[in-house]
């Protein structure tokens, strides 16, 4: 009834072969065995109505023996490691440190190859999600001493800032940019990432103190329009709305030049807040003082106008932003699905979906979550899912995360042993969130002992379980907070 999910391209052009192809080689080095296998044949297609349920984890492969790799000696060593190559395959396992170091190790002392500062600062940024800050640290020595091939960023420094103040880490952030003299980094950019990470992640009254307080951090550093709104948005993500307006007169007040960013933030505390007919009326503000729009602004008041007074007017504004001759893009029109989905219009809603492809506006993973937001049947949500990697748009975890968890809550167990099995065959490594869900839903269907060997396998990996009494389980530290 559902058509099985294949990818597009040639299985052996396929990035993901490649990616089964690396992980091949990586399980046989970590378990070498005396017959060499053979190369890891492209998937088979399968049904979503005849799947059989993943295979449960056995206790021996939950951890990895501490041997050294081994050059291969089979046709494999003639795989030729690149950059992009060697970062999905750190990516696919940025839900296991240990082997993603060990990948990283391997890849360069065996086979050769010449780290980037890209493929060193996605392992500083797997390492700091697991709190290993200690071995990140000395890789960026590492490649503050090579000096070639490899060098220390802003970039670097930006995931620092962002994996400590993930793990509330605040003071080791801002010692952090204190540090970045050192390397001649320490600016205004610099400064306006750690703010910027302070913010991502809550800790907006320390950003607030560091730019404004009596101890403030900045010293010479320029406190522009930028910095305000780095702020301003912080307060809107923790959804402190009064604070967001006090901040808000505080920038009249301090005479700070308010941009198009700041209104289009501001456009969005006030749709965000429940007050969507006054962004409305801060749109209409923006116009009569000349400000140069863009589609980001415009693509807020769609959305607020199509919570105040519906998507068919929504729609209008959309047709007056093209008349202007500014182009929509992909937010623009997931703007507009969602509204239609969240009024059950999803006739139209797909309709929106077809045309985007053919305007040249390929659509994200955000669009089909809207549908799979909304959707309430599992053989829609499914057909969508199967649409969606068929025309080459990856899952994110968020997305598997998403599905699971709403197939659990309905109370169905095959829709998420599929789900997991697909993430499996496309080669992602599943978070705390992913396993706690398919858990959860384990538990829910008294399947206990397999529910049981999972968190033995997700607790060997050194992410976060939650407490089950069914499972005899207890909560203990590490994880993270974030994808």
């Amino acid at each position: 009834m559902l058509s099985s999910i294949s990818s597009r391209f040639d299985p052996q052009n396929s990035p993901h072969f490649l990616l089964s192809h690396l992980q091949f080689l990586l399980h046989f080095h970590t378990f070498p065995s005396q017959n060499p296998p053979s190369s890891p044949k492209p998937q088979k297609t399968t049904s979503y109505f005849n799947e059989k349920p993943p295979k449960t984890p056995s206790k021996s492969n939950l951890f990895t023996p501490k041997t050294p790799l081994k050059p291969p000696t089979t046709p494999q060593n003639s795989l030729d490691f690149n950059p992009t190559t060697v970062l999905e395959t750190l990516s696919s396992y940025s839900n296991d440190w240990k082997r993603a170091l060990e990948f990283f190790n391997w890849v360069e002392i065996q086979c050769g190859f010449r780290h980037t500062t890209e493929t060193y600062n996605r392992i500083i940024d797997i390492l700091g999600k697991f709190f290993e800050f200690d071995i990140a640290w000395n890789l960026i020595e590492k490649m503050r001493k090579s000096c070639s091939f490899s060098f220390t960023n802003r970039t670097t420094f930006r995931i620092l800032f962002k994996r400590y103040v993930s793990a509330h880490l605040v003071k080791e952030a801002i010692s952090t940019f204190d540090r970045m003299e050192e390397f001649g980094l320490k600016d205004d950019v610099s400064f306006s990432n750690l703010i910027d990470a302070l913010c991502e992640y809550k800790h907006v009254i320390e950003a607030e103190e560091l730019c404004f307080g009596k101890d403030k951090n900045c010293g010479e550093i320029k406190l522009d329009t930028k910095i305000y709104n780095i702020v301003l948005r912080g307060w809107f993500k923790i959804g402190w709305w009064r604070k967001c307006r006090e901040f808000w007169e505080e920038m009249d007040r301090r005479g700070v030049v308010k941009d198009l960013h700041s209104y289009s933030i501001y456009m969005d505390i006030q749709c965000k807040s429940g007050k969507p007919w006054k962004a409305v009326k801060l749109f209409k503000e923006m116009k009569k003082k000349g400000i140069k729009l863009d589609v980001v602004a415009y693509n807020t008041v769609i959305r607020a106008i199509g919570i105040s007074e519906g998507v068919d007017v929504s729609v209008k504004v959309y047709l007056e932003m093209i008349e202007l001759g500014f182009e929509p893009n992909v937010v623009t029109y997931n703007t507009i699905l969602k509204l239609f989905c969240e009024n059950g219009r999803y006739k139209e809603a797909y309709k929106f979906l077809n045309e985007m492809s053919k305007k040249g506006c390929e659509p994200s993973v955000k669009t089909y979550h809207c549908f799979f937001g909304c959707l309430q049947k599992p053989g829609q949500i499914l057909k969508l899912f199967d649409r969606m990697i068929e025309t080459g748009v990856q899952p994110t975890m968020d997305t598997y995360v998403m599905l699971m968890r709403k197939f659990g809550r309905w109370g169905f167990l095959r829709p998420v042993l599929l789900v997991w099995k697909k993430m499996e065959e496309l080669g992602v490594s599943p978070d705390e969130f992913a396993y706690n869900a398919l858990i959860d839903t384990l538990v829910q269907k008294g399947m206990v002992d397999m529910a049981r060997k999972y968190d033995e396998e997700m607790m060997a990996k050194g992410l976060s379980a939650k407490p089950r009494l069914e499972l005899g389980t207890k909560l203990i530290s590490g994880g993270s907070e974030d994808g």
